[in-house]
């Protein structure tokens, strides 16, 4: 598998309209803010998404993005395994907004923090949590360790069992008037 094409924001900016441009981010993520244009299709929702996604690559470019640009890197290589070819954002929507592009913000969406920032959070607070709880009980020292544990796969294998858990959460859920999936990938098959 080769590297994905990776394209700074200025670079994207300026072929903006040559994109079919998909967020891989969790739906809560996405109406908090995307890349203009931007459609939804979350990473994990994305083998179900494929066949739609190979017709999209035939009528042009795919640009994938995500909040730091490691989800739309691996969200690349899923499509690479798959024959569709696709660029990402260099450093995501993070990137973009900082040199200066807007993010368009649905009318009704409720921010939501990044799924990095929420799993820092969680991460932190059980990791605490198993401290405080192991001055009276010592086994509970443990919760942290594993919680340690995970981090460290976590870093191993890029990837984040923590982030898919909390992708399922009420708040990282898309709003009730966003466009579902299946709406999506109907239009993206053109």
């Amino acid at each position: 598998m080769t590297s994905p094409v990776s394209l700074s924001p200025a670079q994207a900016a300026a072929r903006l309209t040559e994109f079919t441009v998909i967020d891989v981010r969790a739906p809560g993520e996405y109406a908090a803010g995307h890349v203009p244009g931007a459609v939804n299709i979350p990473l994990d929702r994305l083998d179900e998404a494929l066949p739609a996604l190979k017709s999209a690559s035939a009528r042009g470019a795919l640009l994938l993005v995500c909040a730091s640009g490691n989800r739309s890197t691996r969200a690349c290589g899923i499509l690479s395994s798959a024959d569709i070819d696709a660029a990402t954002l260099s450093g995501g929507t993070s990137a973009w907004e900082s040199e200066g592009h807007g993010l368009e913000h649905p009318v009704d969406a409720r921010a939501t923090w990044p799924m990095e920032r929420q799993v820092r959070l969680a991460a932190g607070s059980l990791v605490v949590a198993g401290l405080l709880a192991g001055l009276r009980y010592p086994a509970a020292r443990w919760l942290s360790a594993g919680v340690g544990s995970g981090l460290v796969l976590s870093a191993v294998t890029d990837t984040c069992g923590m982030a898919a858990a909390l992708s399922k959460l009420p708040h990282n859920r898309a709003p009730r008037s966003a466009a579902n999936l299946k709406a999506t990938l109907d239009a993206l098959q053109g």
